[in-house]
């Protein structure tokens, strides 16, 4: 059986799907979907914690899918802009999960993991999948994906 392990930046699943659609991402559904394909050995959601309510239901709903769900703190800074950015750790994951795996699958339309796509691909040989909204994925990101999916309206609430 296929072994799979699944990375979500959910800021980015977040503001994607609800600049494009209106709607919300249906975590449920992808993990159908994802399992259906093989065994899922690791699937972390990476998100920013702001501690409302809403926020905490959504963390305690992925956890009980099966995420686990890893959180930074969310910064305001002086000047009004915001920092809570997951890349990095991202990266750090992907790179130690990837040996152990056959199958990556993120959920991202950012660009910037691109090199890190390519890069498992050749190290480990293997697949690299990625999730994103069509108008919102880097092109390089799709470019470096073994396979690209897109994020349409049956992967959304």
């Amino acid at each position: 059986m296929k072994k799979i392990a699944v990375f979500v930046d959910v800021q980015n699943i977040y503001y994607t799907t609800r600049q494009a659609y209106g709607r919300q991402f249906n975590y449920r559904k992808v993990w159908d979907r994802i399992s259906a394909q093989g065994e899922i050995v690791s699937a972390i959601a990476y998100a920013i914690h702001r501690g409302d309510d809403k926020q905490l239901k959504f963390q305690n709903a992925l956890k009980q899918m099966g995420f686990t769900v890893k959180l930074k703190p969310f910064i305001q800074r002086s000047d009004g802009s915001a920092k809570g950015d997951w890349d990095v750790g991202i990266a750090i994951d992907v790179m130690e999960l990837a040996r152990e795996v056959d199958t990556v699958i993120l959920l991202s339309g950012d660009g910037d993991f691109d090199m890190l796509l390519d890069k498992i691909r050749k190290d480990y040989a293997v697949s690299a999948e990625v999730y994103g909204v069509p108008a919102l994925t880097a092109n390089s990101l799709i470019d470096s994906a073994s396979l690209y999916h897109r994020i349409e309206e049956d992967l959304l609430m």
